[in-house]
Parts: structure tokens; C-alpha cells; sequence
């Protein structure tokens, strides 16, 4: 018998206590097994390079499950305001597969997209932060291939975003991962914010999930209200279209760290900080953030070679130097060739609206 998906319910103080709930039953695993491993090197006082990768991949779990929390706890708020414009599903899905590639490549998992051409009306970055987490929660779930399919219903009107793969097994010795973790949490939390339809079904051992979007044509624009419309650069600095957004830091001097950080506080990002080229390159292997702001006194062969690295697998992607000197701040060229730069005299001021126009680009 197939299992079919059924949204949480309940009020909203009952909802967020279950999900407070599941978010520490979660993290507590990996976080006990990371603490019994430093007591076991500890006491044997050897430390191995086996130990140290297990270490560290416990580490990486409650550290991501802490960034899908923080993700969240954007909709536990009353104040998420959503830009709406339209947008092309293929082109996104596409967008986030690029920004994915050596994560889904080092799990040797294959993605393969089909997809119909169609534009829904939806926040990008809400968008941007729905497809990843769609991806985040099938790798957890699958070994073999993951398929993602677009096509439209005109008579229904709505546009399809089917994601089918095969389950793990289990096989007695390691369970089977549980499919309502926290990151399906999110993907449905994000699913309700954007008013999308969101089925799962499962059938013997393959899962279906389908996201249902309303296409431009069935939506009444006397229903969106005029502050959530999108008109462009300006409107974008009134909200918090980044939030969830993730950024890496790549700065060696604390005080240059300390003020990127104030900088952009109020932006809702989660934000990576790394103090040399090679540790961002170490950083990038595991997964790309979405745009990196990089000191200026580290730039170098080093450092060109690294872009390239990165716009070799997603071109255009978002860089903004930090300039030793001077009030003045551009934006990268209509190619995306050129970095971004800001002024370190500027970098309150003007790094925010600099950054969000950068990743505006690429949602």
C-alpha cells in the first residue's frame, strides 16, 4: 500500500513546539557521537586521520541541521515579506543544480532534469531556497538517481515540479533514514509560506514529491498587495529577500571579520567565515555557498585560480573584494566577469545593498 503524505497540523504555538522538539532529538545524535569520539581519542591520546574524518562529519551534521533551524525560524515570524515576480522554473532548478554540483557529484548521486519551459509568480530567493532544500532532503534519502521533472497542466493551470528516486534500504545492520526530518520540515514550512501545493508518496521503496505552482495567468494581481511586488533593485532593500541565503567569508585579519559580520546582521544570511584561500577551497569542496566576499590583501595567483575553479562550474557566479582603500563601491559587469567591489571605508554603508543586488542576479 502506497503512503501518502499528510501536512502537519494543529495551531501554530503547537507546531513550532513539535518542531522545537524534532530540531534537538536530531542534533543530540550527531553532537553524542562527536562528543564520544573526542572522549575515545582523549583517552587513548592518538589521534588518526579516520577519527578526525568521522569527527568532522559529525560536526558537519549538527552544523547544517543548525542552518535548516535557523532557515526555520524565518517563518516563525509574522514579518517574512515576499517580493513576487515572475520567474522560470527550468532556469532556477538549473541555477541550483549548477551551485550543487560537487556535493551531489562527491555523493555519486545522479541528477537528471526534464523539463518543460515555464514561468511561475513567486519570490526568487524563497525559490532559491525551496529547490535546495528539495535536493538536501532527497540526497538524504536516495543512493541512486535522483529525477526532477517540470511540465505544465494549462488546463489545471499550474506548473508540476516532480522529484522521484529510489529509497535506501535498509539492510539490518543500518536503518532506513526517516523521510520526516527536519530539512522535509523546512521544505514543507517554505512550501506553505509560498501557498504551493506539496504531495509525497510512497510506493514499495520509491518516493514521489510534486510542488504544484499556480502559473502567472491564474493569478489574480489585485490579490498580491503592492508592497510585495517586485520593482527591481530598490524595493529589494526593503525586506529580507536574502534570508537563508548562505555566504562565505574568506578574511585573515579578526577586525575585517568582526565588521563584514555587523555589516550584514540584519540580512538573516548564514554566514561561513574562513581566514585563508585554502581553507575556502577546502570550504567549496564540500558544497558552494551562495556568493563569497573576499579580503582584498589575500587576492593573488592563489586566489584567481580559485575563482576560476568556481566559475568554471557555475559561471557568473557572486564575488565581492573588499578594497584596502576608499568610499567608492561598484557592481560586477553584465557578464558577471568582473568582482564586485566595496571599499573598506565603505563596507557598512554599502556592502549590504552591493550584495543583495549581486545575488539578485543569480536567483
Amino acid at each position: 500500500m502506497p503512503s501518502q503524505y499528510r501536512p502537519t497540523t494543529g495551531t501554530d504555538d503547537v507546531r513550532w513546539r513539535d518542531l522545537i522538539a524534532e530540531f534537538g532529538a536530531e542534533i543530540a545524535h550527531p553532537l553524542t557521537l562527536a562528543l564520544e569520539r573526542i572522549d575515545a581519542l582523549t583517552c587513548s591520546g592518538q589521534v588518526n586521520r579516520a577519527g578526525l574524518r568521522l569527527l568532522r562529519e559529525e560536526i558537519e551534521t549538527a552544523r547544517e541541521l543548525g542552518m535548516t533551524a535557523q532557515r526555520l525560524a524565518r517563518f516563525a515570524t509574522a514579518g517574512l515579506t515576499q517580493s513576487r515576480e515572475r520567474v522560470a522554473l527550468p532556469e532556477s532548478l538549473q541555477s541550483v543544480l549548477m551551485h550543487r554540483k560537487r556535493a551531489t557529484n562527491g555523493s555519486g548521486i545522479s541528477v537528471q532534469p526534464a523539463t518543460t519551459p515555464v514561468d511561475v509568480l513567486v519570490d526568487a530567493s524563497l525559490m532559491f531556497s525551496l529547490l535546495n532544500t528539495l535536493l538536501d532532503w532527497a540526497l538524504t534519502q536516495t543512493s541512486s538517481t535522483i529525477d526532477l521533472v517540470i511540465d505544465a497542466d494549462r488546463w489545471r493551470g499550474l506548473a508540476r515540479l516532480t522529484c522521484r528516486f529510489e529509497l535506501i534500504d535498509a539492510d539490518g545492520l543500518t536503518p532506513a533514514p526517516p523521510l520526516d526530518t527536519l530539512t522535509w520540515r523546512l521544505l514543507e514550512q517554505t512550501a506553505l509560506a509560498m501557498q504551493l501545493g506539496l504531495a509525497r508518496q510512497i510506493n514499495a521503496r520509491n518516493a514521489t514529491v510534486t510542488l504544484e505552482f499556480a502559473l502567472p495567468a491564474n493569478i489574480d494581481i489585485e490579490d498580491v498587495k503592492p508592497v510585495d511586488l517586485d520593482r527591481g533593485f530598490d524595493s529589494s532593500m526593503n525586506s529580507k529577500p536574502l534570508a537563508g541565503s548562505h555566504l562565505l567569508v574568506i578574511a585573515s585579519r579578526r577586525v575585517m571579520r568582526a565588521r563584514i559580520h555587523d555589516a550584514l546582521r540584519h540580512m538573516g544570511l548564514i554566514v561561513d567565515m574562513v581566514a585563508s584561500i585554502d581553507e575556502a577551497a577546502d570550504f567549496c569542496n564540500e558544497g558552494l555557498p551562495h556568493a563569497i566576499i573576499a579580503e582584498g590583501i589575500l587576492h593573488g595567483e592563489r586566489f584567481d585560480l580559485f575563482c576560476a575553479d568556481i566559475r568554471a562550474v557555475v559561471p557568473g557566479f557572486p564575488f565581492i573584494d573588499i578594497t584596502e582603500e576608499g568610499k567608492e563601491f561598484n557592481v560586477s559587469d553584465d557578464s558577471g566577469a568582473e568582482h564586485a567591489r566595496v571599499g573598506q571605508d565603505v563596507i557598512e554603508a554599502a556592502l549590504p545593498s552591493v550584495l543583495t543586488f549581486e545575488l539578485s542576479k543569480t536567483l
